[in-house]
């Protein structure tokens, strides 16, 4: 979970290299914005998908992507340090930091990947 955390953040940490208007002022930052996000990913973000079902299926679950930016964003009007400039940026981070902490986590993961799927089938196999 640790290794996770630190994925997270090197992350959020990533994103003022790639993004105008996304400023991160330090990895302490970045550690407490990966800490937050995880938070409000456990407990914010499942009931406003709830809440946005009707909105979410005739988008065809596009408007995630939006949930996600404004949680994003939500993050960075409470931690100093962090700060995004407009709605965008925070819908782009929110989707690079998704992705960053994905493949992030497929590499230094303990399957390594495919691998543990694969085990299973041959479990099965065996059997």
């Amino acid at each position: 979970m640790i290794v996770k955390w630190f994925i997270t953040a090197l992350s959020v940490l990533l994103l003022p290299n790639l993004i105008p208007g996304i400023t991160v002022d330090s990895f302490y930052i970045a550690l407490v914005i990966a800490l937050f996000l995880g938070i409000v990913n456990t407990i914010i973000r499942p009931i406003l998908i709830v809440l946005t079902l009707p909105l979410n299926i005739m988008t065809l679950g596009l408007f995630v992507f939006v949930i996600n930016g404004f949680l994003f964003w939500f993050l960075s009007t409470f931690i100093g340090g962090f700060e995004i400039e407009n709605f965008g940026a925070a819908i782009i981070g929110s989707l690079l930091v998704s992705v960053f902490s994905y493949l992030g986590n497929q590499i230094f993961s303990d399957t390594g990947g495919h691998r543990g799927r694969h085990e299973r089938m041959n479990e099965q196999n065996i059997v």
